[in-house]
C-alpha cells in the first residue's frame, strides 16, 4: 500500500494572474510539483494552448503523465533545460521554487527532520549523490561553508566539526533523524518557533540538488525563450533564492546610459518588472508554509536588439 502525500500550491491564482495568459499561448511551468499551476493554466487555456512542463523528480512526472491533456508536455528534466527551447517560442514562464510538500512529509525521500528516513535529499533520486554519501568524504570546511552560505547559520562551523566527529567514532551519518538531533545538540539558540535543524537541512538540499545555480541558468533560459510581451513570474521560499530573482530582473530591467558618449539614448533592456507580491492573510492561515512565499513578476520588452 502506498500513501497518497497531498499538496497545496502556493499563491495559485497569483501566479497565473501574473502570466496574463493568452488562449492560443505556449506557456513553461518549470517546476511541475504536484501539478496545481499547470491544471489552472490548461483551465485557462484555448484548444491551441499548450503546456510545457519541466520535473526532475520521477514521481512528479508519473503525476504529470495521468493527466489526459494533449495540450500537456512533461519533460524529466531540471529547469535549466528550458533555455534549450527555441528563442521566443513561450508567452510565460513560471517557476514555483518551493519543495513540494510530499518531497517534505514522505520521510524516504530524506528531505525532513521530523521524520526518520535515509539522508538523501536528490530532487531526483535517480541521479547524483545522495547526502549521505557526501558526508561521508565531505571536509570539516567544506561542509561549514555549505552551511553557512546556503543556511546562512552562524553555527556552521561547530556542526560541520561535530559531523566529522560522528564521522570518525561511528562511521558517516545515513539517517535524518540522527543529523537533525547532531545539530540540536550542537545549536545552543535558535529563533522562536524554528527547528534547530532547518537551516543546516536547507543548506545540504540545495548544495546536493545544485539549486542556485541552477535558478541562475534556468533565468536567463527564461529570457531566451520568452517572446515580446511574454511574462516570467517566479516564487521563492528564502532569502537566497529570492535575492538571485531580485538582482535577476533588475539587472534586466534597469536602463543603462553609456556616460562616455553625451546625450547617448538609453540602451534599450529585455525586461520590465512589474511587482512584488506575497500571500494573502487568508492563505497563510489555511497554509502556513506560504508565509514565506515571495512572487516576483517581469515582462519581457518589445526592445530585443542586442539581447537573446
Amino acid at each position: 500500500m502506498t500513501t497518497e502525500w497531498t499538496h497545496t500550491t502556493v499563491m495559485l491564482h497569483e501566479a497565473i494572474e501574473a502570466l496574463d495568459v493568452k488562449p492560443d499561448g505556449t506557456y513553461v511551468d518549470a517546476t511541475f510539483g504536484r501539478g496545481g499551476h499547470t491544471r489552472l493554466l490548461l483551465s485557462r487555456l484555448g484548444p491551441k494552448g499548450r503546456v510545457i512542463a519541466f520535473d526532475r523528480d520521477p514521481e512528479a512526472v508519473q503525476v504529470a503523465a495521468s493527466i489526459q491533456d494533449a495540450r500537456l508536455e512533461i519533460r524529466h528534466d531540471a529547469f535549466v533545460a528550458l533555455g534549450e527551447l527555441p528563442a521566443h517560442s513561450v508567452e510565460g514562464v513560471l517557476m514555483d521554487l518551493g519543495v513540494s510538500s510530499p518531497q517534505i512529509d514522505d520521510p524516504a525521500r530524506g528531505f525532513s527532520f521530523r521524520n526518520d528516513g535515509p539522508l538523501d535529499m536528490r530532487m531526483d533520486p535517480t541521479r547524483g549523490q545522495a547526502l549521505s554519501e557526501w558526508l561521508a568524504t565531505a571536509t570539516v570546511a567544506h561542509m561549514a561553508e555549505v552551511i553557512r552560505e546556503y543556511g546562512e547559520e552562524r553555527f556552521a562551523l561547530p556542526i560541520a566539526k561535530a559531523i566529522a566527529a560522528r564521522r570518525q567514532e561511528r562511521g558517516p551519518l545515513d539517517r535524518t533523524l540522527e543529523l537533525a538531533q547532531l545539530v540540536a545538540d550542537t545549536v545552543k539558540t535558535r529563533e522562536p518557533g524554528q527547528n534547530p535543524a532547518t537551516r543546516t537541512f536547507q543548506a545540504f538540499r540545495i548544495h546536493i540538488n545544485g539549486e542556485l545555480a541552477q535558478l541562475e541558468q534556468a533565468l536567463e533560459g527564461s529570457l531566451h525563450i520568452l517572446k515580446p510581451g511574454g511574462r516570467l513570474a517566479v516564487i521563492s521560499f528564502h532569502s537566497l533564492e529570492d535575492r538571485r530573482v531580485k538582482q535577476f530582473i533588475q539587472r534586466h530591467a534597469k536602463a543603462v546610459v553609456d556616460r562616455r558618449v553625451p546625450f547617448a539614448p538609453e540602451r534599450p533592456m529585455p525586461l520590465r518588472a512589474v511587482g512584488r507580491f506575497k500571500a494573502s492573510e487568508a492563505e497563510i492561515a489555511a497554509n502556513p508554509r506560504s508565509r514565506s512565499a515571495i512572487l516576483r513578476v517581469a515582462e519581457r520588452t518589445h526592445a530585443l536588439k542586442g539581447h537573446a
